[in-house]
């Protein structure tokens, strides 16, 4: 008896410890959810973003069987035919973790709707489509650069990887006229005059060179499809749908059958079908400006629509996304573009970004220089909007640093610039802008050197550096949007700081450092006894004395709090 009295007080008495012991574990589990919050990625801001523009028949093979289609056989100049890239190829290197690596987090590939079939010369030899701005028909690929299927696994597999997919759109123009390819109907096109670009009638009203009919996008005018569209899609056994379509895209939306909707429609369709993030809008201050806020409501729409029907492949609560080129615009112009006798504000009318084409010309400048200025103007002038800048690109034959002479400098300069940054594909590897037999922008649209990047370590060491500097970016959206300040002039160190809701990010960098022992000021941005560690060197180091010391051979440190 007294052995079971014995045992039941045991008994009671784990019982009790192991009550105790969960109620313990129930107390603490806020403070534990910490370290899960803190494991996780950063969240993504456009504002922030680390863009990879790549043209899309130059940047990789992925299916040789598509390399010639639609009888495009015709010898061309030097770089003006198509060369084999695709989407498929695309695909490839995300699967490849290329971008990943790079700390890619958003693609931006040149238009893979359907091309001219011939080739034209426009005093630069014959030249075939293979750059993707000479639409022919918007509701189709270019078996040239894919199926709309392979599109579809294209977006599916940069989502899964935290990528975001850029569309690049023309809806400014429709591809020259050839034997081949009927001009479309006058009320559909202007083939005249060609643009002067001394004020704003005379760069929105024409063509953009000769043979490049201008669609008429002011007209509010309803218009019949041409017959040569409707022919096509008849032989191609989508006639019926194509009209069905379109049939329920107007009732719906009450706009007349102007020329600009109906190509609205069919440019919002690859997002509505797709989940296409944004769109990479082309020669945007070519066309009536209304044009753009349509196209972004029509875009947003379609966007949420596949929100709602793709719970399960939704990133993130970020809105559709549009981007313009207005040729020529620079930050320092504020929110307007200015044509002389107009000025327009795109930010107004569906832009989130536009290009920046000033930065390529600030690069030679002092680092804070730059960087002081754009921090200025985004969080004044531009406060709540964003640009995008560049260095190289396939239109820009004043590129900076085309010989590539200091890729180093150009990475630091391009990945640590307050905005949204645009890698050019060949950035990272140095490909070559200067090729002989090349005429005009051809010589920008070699195709990717990935030959190079297999066997000279210099290209490597090169790309390895545009690594480090990219994952460090995309992990830290302080660097793209956040608020600039100079911690020391000598040696040269800065922090970013970026308040967004919930989420602070801060970070420390530093620039022309000297080799061996080093130190980087941070007072009043760390306090002592902090623990940061140097992306760059893969080292820990801890704030003393409001400084921070490091010895290697490098001239640069990228400091982060160190993940708990």
């Amino acid at each position: 008896m007294k052995k079971g009295l014995l045992l039941a007080a045991l008994l009671l008495f784990f019982l009790s410890c192991k009550e105790n012991k969960n109620e313990k574990v129930k107390e603490a589990g806020p403070t534990g959810e910490l370290p899960q919050k803190r494991e996780l990625k950063s969240p993504f801001f456009w504002n922030a973003a680390n863009i990879y523009f790549l043209l899309t028949d130059r940047f990789n093979n992925g299916d040789t069987l598509n390399d010639i289609s639609l009888n495009r056989t015709k010898e061309t100049a030097v770089l003006r035919g198509f060369m084999g890239g695709d989407i498929q190829g695309i695909t490839q290197k995300i699967n490849d973790g290329y971008f990943t690596d790079l700390g890619i987090n958003a693609i931006w590939f040149s238009p893979v709707v359907e091309q001219i079939h011939d080739n034209v010369d426009e005093g630069t030899g014959n030249t075939y489509g293979y750059h993707g701005y000479w639409a022919k028909d918007w509701t189709a690929l270019d078996p040239n650069f894919g199926t709309k299927k392979e599109l579809e696994i294209l977006v599916k597999t940069a989502h899964e990887n935290g990528i975001r997919i850029l569309m690049d759109i023309v809806l400014n123009h429709t591809g020259p006229v050839t034997d081949l390819d009927p001009v479309w109907p006058k009320e559909w096109v202007r083939t005249g005059p060609i643009c002067e670009y001394t004020n704003y009638e005379t760069t929105t009203n024409c063509t953009l060179v000769r043979n490049l009919p201008d669609i008429i996008t002011e007209s509010d005018e309803a218009v019949e499809l041409p017959d040569a569209l409707l022919a096509k899609w008849k032989e191609e056994g989508r006639l019926s749908n194509e009209l069905d379509e379109l049939q329920v895209f107007f009732e719906r939306t009450k706009y007349p059958r102007a020329p600009r909707f109906y190509i609205i429609k069919w440019l919002t369709d690859y997002v509505n079908d797709l989940g296409i993030d944004g769109f990479r809008v082309d020669t945007a201050k070519h066309t009536y400006e209304k044009t753009w806020k349509e196209l972004y409501s029509e875009a947003s729409y379609a966007f949420n629509t596949w929100k709602r029907k793709h719970p399960e492949e939704v990133l993130d609560d970020n809105p559709f996304f549009m981007v313009g080129e207005v040729y020529g615009y620079k930050i320092s112009s504020g929110r307007e573009y200015d044509f002389g006798d107009k000025k327009v504000d795109y930010f107004d009318n569906g832009f989130h970004s536009l290009i920046n084409f000033e930065l390529k010309d600030d690069a030679n400048q002092d680092y804070e220089t730059i960087f002081s200025k754009y921090n200025d103007l985004l969080f004044t002038e531009l406060e709540g909007k964003s640009v995008l800048n560049y260095l190289t690109s396939h239109d820009d034959i004043d590129s900076f640093d085309k010989e590539r002479k200091n890729p180093y400098h150009a990475a630091n300069v391009l990945l640590l610039t307050p905005g949204a940054s645009q890698i050019y594909y060949g950035d990272e590897s140095a490909r070559n802008l200067t090729i002989e037999g090349a005429q005009g922008d051809a010589t920008l649209r070699s195709f990717m050197n990935w030959g190079e990047l297999d066997s000279i370590p210099l290209n490597q060491k090169i790309l390895g550096y545009w690594q480090k500097l990219g994952q460090f970016r995309n992990e830290h959206p302080a660097i793209g949007a956040g608020k600039h300040q100079r911690l020391s002039k000598s040696p040269y160190v800065f922090g970013r700081t970026y308040l967004n809701g919930e989420f602070k990010d801060k970070v420390v960098v530093g620039l022309k450092l000297p080799k061996g022992k080093k130190y980087l000021w941070v007072k009043g941005f760390f306090g002592d006894g902090t623990k940061l560690h140097d992306a760059f060197s893969e080292t820990e180091v801890t704030v003393e004395n409001g400084k921070v010391f490091l010895e290697n051979d490098l001239d640069i440190a990228l400091l982060e709090l160190v993940k708990n």
